[in-house]
């Protein structure tokens, strides 16, 4: 909290500093992201397409991938744009407004929120259909995924309102530079001239609730996923079930504990350098990896990949 001055002023602009320090290597931080983004995006929408044009994967564990892979290309064009932008300065990309910057904060929780909702349900889904294939038909139904997946958004838009309320209710007096590459909860907090502990508070136990809740879920799911696979007799059927849960696992553990890391604390951060490496590897890094993870290590889904554009590649000749 900035200390209060008879002479301040309202903010109506904040300024994205990024990666302080990287200033000559700036290009190649600058093609990084945008190669990361660009990969990002591309590995989304062929799984969205796939998804579409494939009547075979519409089922249940694909619909809630669909669902997933738009959310993840919303996600990462929440931040990284304006982040490329600023490595190179086009067109004020180091400047944003009051409201731009809280609309970004709330999408960004939002979208952030619902994800954790997403792998919860996955995580269930795949339970259901490992350990109780028999019920799998009656307990996942597609009125079932359908409530959700509604259930899924409606969880993560509700969770940003009251914070990005409180957050409104703030004075900000100057000085109106924001030590980071997108507009976060934390360093905003470090730029308000009022009392933020009723916000902090707030913040803490949101992301308590909505971090714990979805990870129980996960955990549950998947405790009980290894449990039935360890009584699976096949070694090689078991060694691959294994891998596949062994990889979702990675990426869950990665997006959860920068996560539990980065919100669930009533402090403002003081590591703000080593806070937006943790950032990265939440909104840049895990977005890119769930996509491999989870649909394209999958044998349908290749498939899937290889009958459509194989298929674009005859009808274009």
């Amino acid at each position: 909290m900035q200390p209060y001055s008879p002479n301040w002023t309202h903010v109506t602009e904040f300024v994205m500093v990024g990666f302080v320090g990287v200033h000559e290597a700036r290009l190649l931080f600058f093609t990084l992201f945008l190669t990361m983004y660009l990969f990002t995006l591309v590995e989304n929408l062929a799984i969205i397409l796939v998804v579409a044009l494939n009547h075979r994967l519409r089922r249940p564990m694909y619909f809630f991938l669909t669902h997933l892979s738009c959310l993840e290309i919303w996600y990462t064009s929440v931040t990284v744009p304006k982040m490329l932008a600023g490595f190179i300065g086009v067109g004020g990309g180091k400047n944003i407004s009051y409201a731009g910057c809280l609309s970004q904060l709330f999408i960004f929780t939002f979208l952030g929120a619902t994800e954790c909702f997403l792998l919860a349900a996955m995580a269930y889904d795949r339970y259901v259909a490992i350990c109780m294939p028999l019920r799998y038909g009656a307990l996942v139904s597609w009125g079932t995924c359908i409530r959700l997946a509604a259930a899924c958004w409606l969880g993560g838009l509700l969770t940003p309102i009251l914070p990005i309320y409180l957050m409104s209710q703030l004075t900000f007096c100057g000085p109106n530079v924001i030590d980071h590459f997108f507009c976060d909860a934390s360093p905003l907090l470090a730029l308000s001239c009022s009392d933020v502990t009723l916000k902090e508070t707030t913040d803490f136990l949101v992301s308590l609730v909505v971090l714990l809740a979805s990870s129980t879920v996960i955990s549950v799911s998947y405790g009980n996923i290894v449990w039935t696979l360890l009584h699976i007799r096949s070694a090689a059927e078991r060694r691959k079930a294994f891998s596949t849960c062994v990889a979702h696992l990675t990426v869950v553990s990665l997006f959860y504990g920068t996560l539990f890391f980065m919100y669930v604390r009533t402090k403002v951060a003081s590591s703000i350098n080593f806070n937006k490496v943790v950032s990265v590897f939440y909104s840049i890094v895990t977005p890119m990896l769930n996509p491999l993870i989870y649909s394209l290590r999958n044998k349908e889904v290749k498939g899937a990949l290889g009958r459509v554009f194989s298929f674009r590649s005859w009808g274009g000749q």
